[in-house]
């Protein structure tokens, strides 16, 4: 089973794109974010013919998360679990044959210290205490955390120390997600420096490959004993007017019966 994540920051503008990279990478699921595509404009119908069901969770202009499956999948939740109302489309969970996944689009946070950063912490407790409520059984967090986890995962640890996306209350959220029974997939097959996800639009960024790691698929304990390999897709951060992102991805040994229903 191949499961994908990636920051497509405007499915109308790159739909084109997804389709041939869908084409290319065969992905069997695959999470999306920064869709910025209201419910009523997701081309559901278009991803069907390609073989891909789908669960959408937008809003016009910002946000928007989306799971895309080659099977449909069931008890589709678009909101956190606490109740908490909240306009803002950042989160997607389904569940395909018996795997659960999230989709998350986790805040920026602006600036640290700002009331942005103090709604992207709490924001980072609300999903870890949601996870946390799952039943036991295999699960993935996948998308773009807007958190370089450690030094490893900037081009700069100095210059970006403490900054917004790298700040030490960011990244122990991220550690306290991850706390609670999920591992990084890419640092199970990868130890090494300089594979990033995202890399800024100016300054050459992508081209000096000054970028940061903050896109992740992360597993639960006994689905990370079978993931057998894990990567980015960096060449889909180039091209013409590509995403700031690349995808992400992880590949796991699991029976196709454990994860193909009858629905297929």
């Amino acid at each position: 089973m191949k499961i994908a994540s990636w920051n497509i920051n405007s499915l109308r503008k790159r739909q084109d794109r997804l389709f041939a990279w869908l084409e290319a990478a065969k992905p069997d699921i695959v999470c999306l974010q920064e869709t910025k595509c209201p419910d009523a404009q997701f081309p559901a119908l278009a991803l069907q013919a390609a073989g891909y069901r789908s669960a959408y969770h937008g809003e016009k202009s910002y946000n928007g998360v989306a799971i895309l499956s080659k099977t449909e999948p069931r008890d589709v939740r678009s909101s956190l679990c606490d109740e908490v109302v909240d306009p803002q489309a950042r989160v997607i969970a389904g569940t395909i044959g018996d795997v659960r996944v999230f989709s998350i689009y986790a805040p920026n946070g602006q600036a640290v210290g700002s009331p942005a950063y103090q709604y992207k912490l709490h924001w980072y407790r609300r999903l870890r205490d949601c996870i946390a409520r799952e039943k036991p059984g295999d699960v993935v967090v996948c998308g773009d955390f807007n958190v370089a986890p450690e030094d490893i995962d900037v081009y700069d640890a100095n210059l970006w120390r403490g900054a917004i996306m790298a700040s030490d209350g960011e990244r122990a959220a991220f550690r306290e997600l991850c706390e609670i029974g999920f591992h990084d997939t890419l640092r199970i097959h990868h130890k090494e420096g300089e594979l990033f996800s995202w890399w800024d639009y100016q300054m050459r960024a992508f081209e000096k490959n000054r970028g940061l790691r903050i896109d992740a698929i992360l597993s639960s304990e006994e689905l990370a004993k079978k993931c057998i390999a894990a990567g980015i897709d960096r060449e889909m951060r180039k091209g013409k007017e590509p995403s700031d992102h690349a995808p992400v991805w992880a590949e796991f040994r699991i029976s196709e019966k454990r994860w193909v229903t009858s629905e297929k």
